[in-house]
């Protein structure tokens, strides 16, 4: 099958990888910290400060907060896997900051599409995954237990059971572009978080594109504003 074949020759890639010593144990972060970096504006916003080794996390459709989801992960040496996203841009990564040479690409991961991030979640630390289908709480449980064991977070475009958090983009602004013409230099958008572990959601405006979004620290940097509960 070309699902299997795909997914054997990426786990290949990534243990030459470890045994020639460029990245850590299964892709994984080697650091002390408890949780997987996030953007600062993000990581502000989350419940653990951060993207919790073993949580899935439902986001919306936003391209660019997926790919500034990757940027910290991939460009501090772990892993990132995409499932089920063609259109998933790498270049658009690498603007959000990301090491492209470390996001692996599963654009049709066809029907067996769990069983794919099942299987990458042995040995990448952060997945991508847009659902082909419905899943239930039993198989989210499973799959949970196995990142996990494995310290990986998935990234779920879409609703998913028993995520740590939901993560949308309310409101997007973009800067550099005129009545047709310009080019576009950078964007803004406010972004809510609603943890499953209770308390009000929190909005933040953060910055996805452009010089702002690239900072050498978080690959992503916060546009100032106050960060407050919202009922």
């Amino acid at each position: 099958m070309t699902n299997a074949v795909e997914v054997a020759q990426l786990r290949a890639r990534i243990e030459d990888a470890e045994r020639l010593g460029r990245i850590g144990r299964a892709g994984r972060i080697a650091a002390p910290s408890p949780v997987v970096p996030a953007p600062p504006g993000v990581a502000r916003l989350l419940p653990d400060g951060g993207l919790r080794p073993g949580g899935a996390y439902a986001l919306g459709g936003s391209a660019a907060l997926l790919a500034a989801l990757l940027a910290a992960p991939s460009a501090a040496g772990a892993w990132c896997a995409v499932v089920g996203i063609p259109e998933f841009g790498i270049e658009a990564a690498r603007g959000a900051g990301a090491d492209p040479a470390r996001i692996a690409l599963v654009p049709e991961p066809g029907p067996r599409w769990l069983a794919v991030v099942g299987a990458l979640a042995e040995g990448v630390g952060v997945v991508a995954v847009r659902p082909g289908g419905r899943v239930g709480e039993a198989e989210a449980a499973r799959l949970a237990a196995r990142l996990r064991e494995r310290g990986a977070v998935l990234l779920v475009q879409g609703a998913w059971p028993l995520a740590e958090a939901r993560l949308d983009v309310e409101h997007r602004e973009w800067s550099g572009l005129g009545g047709g013409h310009g080019c576009l230099e950078g964007g803004a958008a406010r972004l809510v978080v609603t943890a499953r572990r209770g308390g009000a959601p929190r909005r933040g405006r953060i910055a996805l594109v452009g010089k702002a979004a690239a900072s050498p620290a978080g690959r992503e940097t916060a546009v100032p504003e106050p960060l407050t509960a919202v009922g």
